[in-house]
């Protein structure tokens, strides 16, 4: 299949802090533990009140990963590509299928039902890519949908276009969805503030988290909880002590960075090159959480045999689990004491 043609825009982003060229961070990262998977690209990590670990895999299965570390178990197939999977109060799974749209899945049954099916018109368009997740005390959902140029396999030609055609939207229990948040440059992870008084969306092309204010004063402002990150952000979570966490998938790329302010034609010429040759992510294991302020609490990064692309984080108890766009296994690691 013919690549899909890109129409870049032009943009100046702000000069990539230090931390971006280093390769580990303030303290060092803990040994990982690799729990395999029955497939590919487990991209997200959720976790029930059992402590049981859930992901989503390349071919549309949602596995299970037992406490007792016995084995993975099917538990649904989607017959899409589930990305971003979230537990609800029930314990059923929320799924971002990036090709069915919003799900719900009941793992004890393997029954899916759709909230909300890609393709279906929400605002100013059609749900597309459906990404990532959070699940509101009330029962309301705030999702991503990525990209209205590209689907999830052209995800570099987004960020190369920088078009900023990436969406947050809200699903309501009435069965209402609405667009909250338009104009986002690859709209990723979400999470809600544990008080719930914002939501913050990864913003992947633009290297920021971009928050919306639900209470207070502030009521319906936009601003920044984190802005010229060292990486692309993924997937986020928030954790019981209210801290966010970040999947760094890589570093930021020197060469894309570079040409961004330059006329289109150099990033057409970037796309059209052969795969071996087009920037790519690298190898690299790397988490951040911030606190309220948006101040680093965990800055962990390293080079890990059989493990890269951090797409997915969750932490539960001690435990810091993790997720990735590629491989055929999930990881974890005891999160130290000391923060970064």
């Amino acid at each position: 299949m013919a690549r899909p043609s890109i129409d870049p825009v032009v943009w100046h982003p702000d000069r990539a802090p230090a931390r971006a060229r280093q390769h580990s961070g303030t303290h060092p990262m803990p040994p990982l533990r690799l729990h395999p998977v029955p497939g590919q690209g487990p991209e997200d990590v959720a976790v029930d009140s059992a402590g049981r670990i859930y992901t989503g895999l390349v071919d549309g299965r949602l596995v299970r990963l037992p406490t007792d570390r016995t084995g993975a178990r099917v538990v649904a197939e989607t017959g899409g590509r589930p990305l971003g999977v979230e537990v609800d109060g029930d314990d059923r799974l929320v799924v971002c299928d990036a090709s069915r749209g919003l799900l719900r899945v009941d793992p004890e049954t393997a029954r899916i039902s759709t909230l909300v099916a890609a393709g279906t018109v929400v605002g100013s368009a059609p749900l597309r890519v459906c990404n990532n997740a959070a699940v509101a005390g009330d029962g309301s959902i705030w999702f991503s949908d990525s990209s209205q140029r590209f689907e999830l396999a052209y995800w570099k030609a987004d960020l190369l276009e920088h078009s900023g055609t990436g969406r947050l939207l809200r699903w309501h229990p009435d069965g209402h969805t609405e667009e909250v948040l338009t104009g986002l440059q690859f709209a990723n992870g979400v999470a809600l503030a544990a008080d719930e008084s914002y939501v913050v969306v990864a913003e992947t092309g633009a290297y920021r988290l971009t928050r919306v204010w639900l209470a207070g004063p502030g009521t319906g402002e936009v601003d920044r909880l984190a802005d010229n990150l060292p990486a692309f952000p993924d997937n986020l979570a928030r954790d019981d002590d209210g801290l966010l966490w970040i999947a760094m998938g890589s570093p930021r790329n020197a060469l894309l960075d570079r040409v961004s302010p330059w006329h289109p034609v150099v990033r057409r010429a970037v796309w059209a090159l052969p795969d071996f040759l087009q920037p790519k992510p690298v190898d690299t294991v790397w988490v951040q959480a911030l606190d309220a302020d948006g101040q680093v609490r965990y800055d962990l990064q390293a080079t890990v045999g059989g493990f890269s692309m951090v797409t997915g984080v969750r932490r539960h108890g001690d435990t810091v689990w993790l997720g990735s766009l590629h491989g055929g296994a999930v990881a974890a690691f005891d999160l130290p004491a000391a923060a970064a």
